[in-house]
């Protein structure tokens, strides 16, 4: 927005005034006093008193063919003084009648400060204090509100229900949050609270103990059998590399003999023997040497203070190392862009488990009377907290924003919320004492 030549750009301040101002302007201009039947009222109540002013000057001209015009008359005489009375303390509401400077005319601007003022008192007084907050509180099942709102079914012509809105736009606001946090740095984030977790827990004890269910349960039995077979299948995919190793420690004699290819076959078929025997046979020594060897190990995880701490020690050099700090960075980066794209599909399930959660929820409030307890009280004291601590700033805000106003805008504004009403305070005046005025003259015209 540009400045006109010789004035400085606004200052913040200014530009909250001004925007203030200009928001007041809209909400004026759409307000009831400029509607239809706000004009129409308030041409209604100025043409009672012109039509009592030309009845005062007509009547006049008939006072000696009748009495009934001397009636009449008065009646016409006190409505138009009533009207104009009425008018007047209308009129120095707002402004000065005929724009004169007449005293104690305009009150609602010349006293808008101390009109803000008062309606922060009355805030405070009457709405913000901790006791009124409570009582009011007290009295509410804000709870079971909650639990009603969440459960609702959707309306007919609705195109989806309460959860549907709710969840679509928590899911909206997770994706922004997402998306507007620094992926580094939040995956940093994250990675250094996993490992402060990680650090906390000594998982050596944890292993130890899942090893030793493990073998109590024969759960151990398919994972050794499996070891089994990949030690079979690598030892036939490294059968050239056991033969060159035994070519290449014999002698010459042994290779000049050829000795040394019967020996590598040797060794290999022993080996392929050992392992199928294992294999098959559950009693077989070899199995009973692992297993005894495996329950050492879990004793020794939980009991033995060396074994732990080479395994804190490894867990420790597993967390800070440089790898695993990659790597994370790369799995959180696929979570992150994972989770935008399921807050933002409609059609996902990250959706319906929030809708099938707030449902729950919902129906936990309803029911359950405990939690409807604890939540109303847990609310209750946050509203408390929030008048207790904050009351103030609110009072000062409201104080503070009707000040900025300027004399227009809080004019318009107040005159927007009663103007009708105003209105019917003139036509009633002008009625009441055009009544008046007709009592007087009766009294009179009996005395």
């Amino acid at each position: 927005m540009g400045t006109e030549q010789g004035q400085s750009l606004p200052s913040d301040r200014q530009l909250i005034v001004a925007d203030d101002q200009k928001q007041a302007v809209i909400e004026i201009a759409g307000a009831p006093l400029t509607d239809d039947r706000a004009r129409r009222m308030r041409w209604t109540a100025t043409g009672l008193l012109a039509a009592m002013a030309a009845l005062f000057f007509y009547s006049r001209l008939f006072l000696d063919q009748h009495p009934a015009w001397g009636y009449l008359n008065a009646f016409a005489e006190a409505a138009m003084v009533g009207g104009l009375a009425d008018w007047f303390a209308v009129t120095a509401l707002f402004r000065r009648p005929l724009g004169l400077p007449i005293p104690h005319t305009a009150i609602i601007p010349e006293n808008k400060d101390r009109i803000a003022d008062t309606m922060a008192q009355f805030l405070r007084d009457n709405f913000l204090t901790p006791a009124v907050v409570a009582r009011r509180m007290s009295g509410m099942n804000i709870a079971r509100a909650l639990g009603d709102f969440l459960v609702q079914p959707p309306q007919a012509g609705e195109s989806g229900d309460n959860r549907s809105r709710i969840t679509g736009a928590a899911a909206e606001l997770l994706a922004e949050v997402l998306e507007s946090l620094d992926p580094d740095r939040l995956g940093k984030q994250v990675r250094a609270g996993l490992a402060a977790q990680a650090a906390k827990i000594e998982i050596s004890p944890l292993l130890g103990r899942m090893l030793e269910t493990a073998m109590a349960d024969d759960r151990h039995l398919p994972l050794m059998d499996g070891f089994i077979r990949w030690a079979g299948l690598t030892l036939e995919d490294n059968e050239e590399a056991v033969r060159e190793i035994i070519h290449t420690r014999a002698n010459a004699v042994l290779r000049w003999t050829g000795l040394d290819e019967r020996i590598s076959a040797s060794v290999l078929d022993g080996l392929y023997r050992l392992l199928a025997e294992v294999l098959v046979d559950p009693d077989h020594p070899l199995r009973a040497k692992v297993e005894e060897g495996l329950s050492t190990l879990a004793h020794d995880l939980q009991n033995d203070p060396a074994t732990r701490g080479k395994v804190e020690a490894m867990k420790r050099d597993l967390i800070e190392n440089p790898a695993v700090t990659e790597w994370w960075m790369g799995v959180w980066e696929r979570i992150r862009q994972s989770l935008i794209r399921r807050a933002r599909d409609p059609d996902s399930a990250l959706g319906e488990e929030m809708r099938k959660a707030l449902a729950e929820m919902g129906r936990a409030l309803q029911d359950d009377h405990r939690l409807q307890t604890q939540v109303n009280r847990f609310a209750r004291r946050t509203a408390v907290g929030v008048a207790t601590r904050y009351g103030g700033q609110i009072v000062q805000l409201v104080s503070e924003t009707v000040k900025r106003w300027d004399a227009v805008t809080i004019t318009g504004r107040i005159e927007s919320a009663v103007g009708r009403d105003l209105q019917f305070i003139r036509i009633n005046g002008t009625l009441v004492g055009g009544l008046v005025g007709l009592t007087l003259h009766f009294i009179d015209h009996m005395l």
